[in-house]
């Protein structure tokens, strides 16, 4: 029987580990912003109330202390075992958990920071293949919390994260312009009526709008072979990394998501995908949101799908193209990816 308290202390032990290497890489007022959603977890603040100021100042003070104290230490074996298990070896955790009922995830993120987190397993299933764990309430975590990412050939979606996420898109909305593509993807879940159920039912969408994205990242992999795995690992340059999984991020999309979603007519997840079409992501691919407005205007579905479909080959020709680039000198290959970056993309926009 697993010693869930044990476990819990031992993964957010971690968790504080990876913070006190990497939080503090990110700007100032991305790390405040994330703080006090991290804040709000831990306190199990509802979603809406107000949070103490003094308390979090205080908060915010005593973890940067703490991570001053733990940033040098290793990352702790999980207590599952008499020896212990490495804690990046995720499967080897969940065959012990999910019969459990429970769900770990751990792997490098963006800029190779570690991600831990343990939590309620709500279900697990299989979709092209491809294993699929639904995370709920969650016991551990980091500071960033990614709604869903592919982990060792397995999709793990975090069901609180995407209600966070979609929380904190909703209250940033209510500041700004009313009518844009975020404000038409809440209209259509109905928030001015029933906040509560509308964000229930856009938890739902949207999970599988990023599950749909997730299987079109393994699809991508299957197509751009090791050599693109083994480029992003070794990428140091922070807007190169930007750059490459921005092109996958556009082909993953475009070989399942958006195909997905235009043909089940999932109009608040088409709304929604184009209201977080930003920064690179939205520089490489003006085409799509030139198609969205033509959608707005006449509501046929045929430019917006004519457009996805070309596309995917561009895509993929991008990424290859990019691959070959890094892989022709690799020495000099990170440092071509970011001059390429920084400056002209029109190469690779459509």
């Amino acid at each position: 029987m697993v010693d869930l308290s044990a476990l819990i202390d031992t993964v957010q032990k971690n968790c504080t580990i990876a913070d006190a290497r990497h939080a503090r890489d990110m700007t100032m007022c991305t790390f405040l912003l994330e703080m006090r959603e991290y804040y709000r977890w831990e306190m199990e603040i509802p979603y809406g109330a107000r949070l103490p100021k003094d308390e979090l100042g205080d908060w915010l003070n005593a973890r940067e202390s703490l991570w001053d104290t733990v940033e040098e230490e290793d990352f702790a074996l999980l207590p599952l075992t008499e020896s212990g298990i490495d804690p990046f070896e995720a499967n080897d955790v969940n065959r012990a958990l999910i019969p459990q009922g429970l769900v770990y995830s751990s792997g490098l993120g963006h800029f190779r920071k570690p991600h831990f987190v343990l939590a309620e397993l709500k279900r697990a299933e299989v979709r092209e293949g491809v294993q699929v764990l639904v995370a709920g309430c969650e016991y551990a975590r980091d500071l960033i919390a990614p709604p869903a990412a592919m982990r060792d050939g397995a999709i793990f979606l975090r069901m609180d994260a995407v209600r966070r996420l979609l929380w904190n898109k909703y209250e940033e909305w209510q500041w700004k312009e009313k009518d844009t593509a975020l404000g038409r993807a809440f209209a259509h879940y109905d928030f001015e009526r029933d906040i509560e159920r509308g964000l229930d039912r856009m938890t739902e969408a949207e999970s599988e709008a990023m599950i749909l994205h997730e299987i079109g990242e393994a699809r991508a992999e299957s197509l751009l072979g090791e050599d693109w795995n083994a480029m992003l690992g070794q990428l140091s340059s922070r807007h190169a990394e930007l750059l490459v999984r921005a092109v996958r991020d556009h082909l993953a999309d475009c070989l399942v998501t958006l195909p997905t979603l235009l043909e089940r007519e999932a109009i608040g997840s088409l709304h929604f995908y184009l209201a977080n079409l930003s920064g690179l992501r939205r520089a490489l691919f003006p085409a799509l949101p030139q198609a969205y407005e033509a959608w707005l205007d006449n509501r046929d579905t045929a430019t917006l799908a004519q457009t996805v479909a070309a596309a995917e080959a561009h895509w993929l020709s991008a990424a290859r193209r990019l691959t070959s680039t890094y892989h022709h000198d690799p020495a000099h290959g990170d440092a071509q990816l970011n001059t390429l970056a920084g400056g002209d993309l029109a190469s690779l926009k459509l």
